[in-house]
């Protein structure tokens, strides 16, 4: 996978390399999916979710451009193997799952691993999680309509963010954040297919 995946690429960060070869992806996905875990490609973990493709894992977490001391906010925590990447390479990791049997499947599966400086919060992560920001990066791995601004307010300021903006049914765009002093700079770096970001039923703005 590092070989064929990640480094074919260029993406030769020794952090990211060091985390994707420590991290084991396959248990992050169920059972019976488990053949399928090093695949290049994403691979369902139920409940209409996915583990993303290796190389979009490496990419982003190479893009948030990450300091040991930072604290990164993840929206999607899925299979929880994004924010098991991240672990490896940050402080601390904050990740937010919308689906109580996800949210308590990665909750454990930390446990079990060891991952201790990961926290994990059961709720809509279009508000993201006020009180442990400001963050010096955020994630996010579903794809949305358009960029939370309670997202942007806790970025910290010259952090960035990560999201997929798009209808779901096509091909959507992987946007780069940039939170400046009375400004925020967007980039769009490439084409990206996500899952649809899941949010609470009585909310619809986004």
């Amino acid at each position: 996978m590092i070989e064929n995946q990640i480094r074919v690429y260029g993406i030769n960060d020794p952090k990211i390399l060091s985390a994707m070869s420590k991290v084991p992806r396959h248990k992050f996905v169920p059972a019976d999916m488990q053949k399928y875990a090093y695949r290049d490609g994403a691979v369902s973990i139920g409940y209409g979710q996915t583990i993303s493709q290796p190389f979009m894992v490496a990419f982003m977490t190479k893009d948030l451009q990450l300091k040991n001391n930072d604290k990164v906010l993840e929206i999607g925590t899925g299979s929880g193997y994004q924010a098991a990447i991240l672990s490896e390479i940050v402080k601390t990791v904050y990740t937010i799952e919308i689906i109580p049997e996800l949210e308590k499947a990665a909750k454990d599966r930390f446990k079990l691993l060891g991952y201790d400086n990961i926290q994990v919060k059961l709720g809509d992560g279009y508000y993201g999680w006020k009180e442990k920001g400001p963050f010096d990066a955020i994630i996010v791995t579903a794809a949305a309509e358009k960029i939370p601004p309670s997202l942007i307010e806790q970025l910290k300021e010259g952090g960035r963010m990560l999201i997929p903006i798009g209808k779901t049914s096509s091909v959507q765009q992987l946007i780069r954040v940039v939170k400046k002093e009375n400004s925020t700079n967007t980039q769009s770096l490439m084409r990206v297919r996500f899952v649809p970001f899941t949010r609470e039923k009585s909310d619809f703005d986004i």
